[in-house]
């Protein structure tokens, strides 16, 4: 675990805040293209009322920096989606409707017990230090004793995050092309596999 960080569940009205305007300033549309190539970028735009639900269901992990000038800041966060939720982000319709003609395993994804990753993020300054790892060891701990794996899609321009799921441990399970004409990556990090 990367020192002066502190891993939980996000469990107040302050910590979802802070979530929220992390993921308003890492927006591609509020980034040059340069930082989208470099740093990669966040796709969906949640409101605080759809964020909250979502948290109600299922908490979802968040870094805060314990020092310095982030000191009591989110500086990270994985987001947790249930599936009963695929119509309050409608941007994630698509998505949602792919994964239920999805196979893994000999079976329908929707005849398991999946949770998406709804979104994750790492605040400038702060990537590259292990801090999506020790986020995601955090998610598999609390989560995996309830779910067979996790679930996400990524825009396949944004090979910064490609490389990090893949680093660890999600697995490319299809590709397609949205009703905008936007390329996804559905991944999946099964955490049954032998």
């Amino acid at each position: 675990m990367v020192k002066n960080i502190v891993y939980k569940q996000a469990d107040s009205d302050k910590e979802l805040r802070q979530i929220l305007n992390l993921q308003r300033k890492n927006l591609s549309q509020n980034l040059t293209q340069e930082q989208i190539n470099s740093q990669g970028f966040v796709t969906v735009n949640h409101d605080y009322s759809v964020l909250s639900k979502m948290n109600n269901l299922e908490k979802c992990i968040i870094a805060k920096s314990n020092t310095g000038k982030s000191e009591n800041e989110v500086i990270a966060y994985l987001l947790a989606m249930r599936s009963e939720l695929r119509n309050d982000v409608p941007v994630l319709v698509p998505m949602f409707d792919v994964f239920d003609k999805l196979i893994h395993k000999n079976k329908k994804l929707n005849e398991y017990n999946y949770i998406v990753v709804g979104q994750v993020c790492v605040a400038e300054g702060f990537r590259g230090q292990g801090i999506l790892d020790d986020c995601y060891a955090e998610y598999k701990r609390l989560l995996s004793p309830k779910y067979d794996f996790a679930l996400t899609e990524i825009d396949s321009k944004n090979q910064r995050s490609i490389n990090a799921h893949r680093r660890i441990g999600f697995e490319l399970l299809h590709n397609y092309t949205s009703p905008d004409n936007q390329n996804w990556d559905i991944i999946i990090w099964d955490w049954n596999k032998k």
